[in-house]
């Protein structure tokens, strides 16, 4: 049974929305985009078709196709607008029930999208299926550590001006669950990493304003329906300059990323060495002492000098 964290009806309605204006606030797309595409341009490999999952009207898809190493892409989004956007061929389609057979896509790349997933689980299972075997899946998400900021500063509010606090900003994943995520979607040869991009504006307020214009505003399932109160977002909006301002007087927002790549598996797959096979001691690499219970990690002395 798949818990409905975030109504997806409302994720495909504020997409809808945003797409109008997207291309005055789409800064960060074109940013975890543009590493994304580096990823693929690091392999030594071509891609004859890929798969933009998500694609917000193709910003990834282009990329992969001017870093050189990608043949051809498919578009799809949840939004019917960002789809007719982006260059052919593209379909309206959610990442929760893609309409692909198995083993269509040597690439499946996904921006900033899969974290309004209810069920990331089966998506990435959808995914590998999709894939070729030995072909590739690369996604950025945001990460738990996103707007931790504002956050922090919209439940204090709420506390204080309203005497409770609502799910107002959507949970996301961690780090330490990625890994295994991936594995447990059937992907060889997992890598999770992460980055951070800090944004200024002039107030919360402006923030708040851009995450809309992005159509990244909150779409949890259980959110209040009523409109958050002038007086609220007005306390907010304070105590965000006071906890977080900057001598410019301007504010600044978190944006955290995790990276997720992964392979279809295939026989002709690099393959980890079997317990025992190593030929050295991870003790002596790291400087450490060997216990009955692993490796002690402790500070290595610089060599004496004569």
């Amino acid at each position: 049974m798949v818990i409905e964290v975030f109504d997806r009806q409302i994720v495909r309605a504020r997409r809808e929305r945003a797409q109008i204006g997207f291309a005055r606030h789409d800064f960060l797309f074109r940013e975890f985009g543009a590493r994304l595409a580096e990823r693929v341009e690091d392999v030594s490999r071509r891609f004859e078709l890929a798969l933009d999952l998500g694609g917000h009207g193709g910003i990834l898809g282009d990329a992969l196709l001017a870093g050189g190493r990608v043949d051809a892409v498919v578009h799809c989004d949840l939004s019917e607008r960002f789809a007719r956007s982006a260059h052919a061929p593209s379909l309206v389609a959610d990442e929760e029930a893609l309409p692909f057979r198995d083993a269509s896509f040597d690439l499946i790349a996904s921006n900033l999208s899969l974290h309004w997933t209810n069920d990331l689980p089966g998506a990435l299972v959808q995914a590998r299926r999709a894939l070729k075997p030995d072909g590739l899946f690369l996604a950025a998400l945001f990460g738990g550590e996103t707007l931790v900021e504002l956050r922090a500063c919209l439940l204090d509010a709420e506390l204080a001006e309203d005497g409770g606090a609502s799910p107002r900003v959507s949970p996301m994943a961690e780090m330490a669950d990625m890994g295994g995520l991936l594995q447990r979607a059937g992907f060889a040869l997992p890598v999770v990493d992460q980055d951070r991009i800090v944004v200024s504006y002039p107030d919360a307020l402006a923030l708040m304003r851009e995450l809309r214009a992005m159509g990244e505003s909150n779409a949890v399932a259980r959110r209040t329906r009523r409109p958050t109160r002038r007086a609220t977002l007005a306390r907010a909006a304070a105590l965000y300059t006071e906890r977080f301002g900057r001598k410019d007087g301007r504010i600044p927002a978190t944006f955290q990323a995790f990276y997720l790549t992964a392979w279809a598996p295939h026989p002709g797959q690099q393959q980890a060495l079997r317990p025992g096979s190593a030929k050295a001691r991870l003790a002596d690499a790291l400087g450490a002492t060997e216990t009955s219970g692993g490796v002690a990690v402790g500070r290595r002395e610089p060599d004496a000098k004569n």
